[in-house]
C-alpha cells in the first residue's frame, strides 16, 4: 500500500539529509533512531510549523510519511 512505512532505516532516515543532521547535531542525531524516537513529536510539530529542516518546509508527503511513522508505533 502506497501509505505504509515500514521503518526508520527504510522510510524516514532518507528524508534527513546530511545538512540537516549537520544542523541539529548540537542537539539530536537525525540519522539516529533512538533519538529521532525520543524526539519524534517534537520533530514532527516543527516539521508542521515549517521551522524545519532550516532551508525551507518539507513537501505534505514527506511530513505525512514522518506522521505515519510516528502513528505505526516508531519501527526501528
Amino acid at each position: 500500500m502506497a501509505g505504509d512505512v515500514s521503518g526508520f532505516a527504510a522510510n524516514v532516515k532518507p528524508l534527513f539529509r546530511e545538512r540537516d543532521r549537520d544542523s541539529m547535531d548540537f542537539a539530536f542525531d537525525l540519522w539516529s533512531y533512538e533519538d529521532v524516537k525520543a524526539n519524534a513529536e517534537h520533530i514532527l510539530e516543527r516539521l508542521k510549523e515549517g521551522e524545519m529542516p532550516c532551508d525551507g518546509e518539507w513537501p505534505a508527503e514527506q511530513i505525512a510519511v514522518f506522521e505515519r511513522w510516528i502513528q505505526g508505533g516508531k519501527q526501528p
